[in-house]
């Protein structure tokens, strides 16, 4: 049996992207193995938002032509859809295949099988793409929550970044693909559905008929569904209409990753963002009035170009007042293709440094903060798998995304079980099985 192996970098649409071509290989008769064994195929799923994701992409390429020297090496991803180019040419490399046209993956590698010295720069015009590339994934491997891919693409075009260059324009996944896709987890026993995707709040503007909500609310009437969680999201998708209509499903989890970026209005507006702070706060205020327990997560740039140190105290203050239980905290990468690559004023690497470090702090500080309101308090946690420092402790995660250690010498994972909270570690709790 041939054997294949996957390194993925970046975010949970390449996690799930990764799994589906996992699949793909499998059907075609592939043995999946660990990217550190002898593989015959070795296909590294790149991200491209930063340049560290481009350097680490070009050191797995090197890593897994050292480990066989006669394996097909397959680069996908975002990039090497922005840059094919540049990977073909990288001696290693045998096939680049980008973000679409997916599925004809094996085709291509048997065919560079047959013809060592072959390669193929498969990558076409993303930008020109308007249906949603179906690959689906039947079974999350080591996972005990589902990523389902409901979406593609974003139209935003902030001035940092790569994205829509490299994953193309929203496109949707019909709704009776995703029930389909779910219906098989749920009944492999996977209680949780985690919804993703390049710009979920956009999911249904290009097929007209339905809307995000209108999905969830789909997706909650399946029976054997325990938890819906959703990803990253836009604030402005967060109205008291649209809140109204989440708060009235009792299997939502009440998370909301909140994209902020900045806390300073000038660099917003530099950066293209669709908002203001105090439209943001405004959009935090709607979660808080329907979800009093809600985990309010972010992420966050810091060393902008033009981003000076009162830019910075503003973006500072702002994340103190909102008070966010969870900060991702960033540095500014210029990226050749972008607006902002240009613009005048880039930040010193020192600074950015200095600054991120003050502000992972502060995230630090306010994640605690947020952890002690739920001290001697019950929540059901879905755990999903055993501590690998301590036997016979278990992990998982609330609704609310806080990540809980508890003792048990039963085997629970997979199951959701009431626990008491009982106290604060770094970055997770602890507590006990009621």
């Amino acid at each position: 049996m041939k054997k294949v192996a996957f390194y993925t970098l970046g975010c949970k649409v390449n996690t799930y992207d990764t799994e589906a071509l996992a699949e793909i290989f499998e059907k075609s008769g592939y043995q999946v193995v660990d990217f550190e064994e002898l593989s015959d195929v070795y296909v590294i799923n790149t991200c491209t938002v930063t340049n560290l994701g481009d350097r680490k992409s070009r050191q797995m390429i090197r890593r897994a032509k050292k480990t066989n020297e006669n394996a097909v090496i397959v680069v996908a991803g975002c990039y090497a859809q922005t840059a094919s180019d540049e990977v073909i040419e990288i001696p290693e490399v045998n096939l680049v295949i980008g973000n679409k046209d997916r599925k004809k993956i094996v085709e291509w590698v048997e065919e560079i099988q047959r013809n060592k010295k072959q390669k193929i720069n498969a990558v076409g015009n993303i930008m020109q793409e308007v249906d949603f590339e179906e690959l689906s994934v039947f079974e999350m491997k080591g996972k005990t929550r589902a990523f389902i891919k409901v979406q593609e693409g974003c139209n935003q075009f902030c001035s940092y970044c790569i994205i829509p260059y490299a994953r193309g324009p929203i496109r949707s996944r019909r709704p009776q693909s995703i029930l389909e896709e779910i219906e098989k987890l749920v009944a492999l026993d996977y209680k949780e559905i985690v919804l993703t995707g390049i710009h979920v709040a956009s999911y249904g503007k290009d097929l007209k008929n339905i809307t995000l909500i209108d999905l969830i609310q789909q997706i909650h009437q399946i029976e054997d569904v325990k938890r819906i969680r959703l990803s990253s999201l836009e604030p402005t998708l967060l109205t008291m209409d649209f809140l109204d209509s989440l708060s009235k499903l009792p299997k939502f989890c009440p998370h909301f990753h909140i994209s902020l970026q900045s806390g300073s209005d000038t660099t917003l507006k530099a950066m293209k963002r669709k908002y203001t702070t105090t439209q943001y706060k405004q959009y935090v205020d709607n979660v808080r009035h329907y979800f009093k327990d809600a985990s309010i997560t972010t992420d966050i740039m810091v060393g902008f170009p033009g981003e000076g140190e009162k830019e910075f105290e503003e973006t500072y203050n702002f994340a103190k007042e909102i008070g966010f239980s969870k900060i991702h905290v960033f540095k500014y990468s210029p990226r050749e293709g972008t607006p902002a690559a240009q613009y005048p004023n880039q930040v010193n690497g020192e600074i950015k440094e200095e600054r991120s470090k003050r502000l992972i702090k502060l995230a630090s500080t306010m994640e605690k903060n947020y952890y002690q309101r739920f001290v001697v308090s019950k929540r059901e946690i879905l755990f999903e798998q055993e501590d690998s420092r301590r036997k016979h402790y278990f992990e998982g995660l609330t609704d609310n995304y806080i990540r809980v250690f508890v003792p048990s010498k039963e085997d629970i994972k997979g199951q959701i079980k009431s626990v008491l909270l009982k106290d604060v570690k770094e970055e997770s709790m602890e507590g006990y099985i009621i």
